[in-house]
């Protein structure tokens, strides 16, 4: 009793089964595993970006904030120094803006004068 499909002139390739659904299967899988093959380097290619872009926000995160704490700390000082101006002599600074007043005032009038 023969097999159908073993004997001689039987193609290497496919282990016997000729013109059988198993070498259509074969040949399925084999695009489907190719197909798989693709999109998973196409998946780790694009995670590998991603991870390079995470890394250089988180970069520039980090030197934003050393630079707003810098900011801020530039900020509390100029505050300091203007809580101080202002528990200082309130008249001194009255004086001083009445005579600068005084001068524009006696230089306007001086121009005036002249034409």
């Amino acid at each position: 009793m023969r097999r159908a499909g073993l004997g001689e002139g039987v193609a290497t390739g496919n282990y016997g089964y000729t013109n059988s659904g198993y070498s259509v299967h074969e040949e399925e899988n084999e695009r489907l595993t190719e197909s798989l093959r693709t999109k998973v380097s196409a998946i780790k290619s694009l995670s590998i970006e991603i991870g390079t872009e995470v890394k250089n926000q988180n970069k520039m995160l980090s030197d934003m904030d050393s630079d707003f704490d810098s900011t801020g700390g530039f900020l509390d000082a100029t505050m300091g120094r203007l809580k101080t101006l202002s528990r200082g002599s309130q008249t001194k600074l009255l004086c001083y803006m009445m005579l600068f007043a005084l001068f524009v005032f006696f230089v306007i009038y001086w121009i005036i004068k002249l034409r």
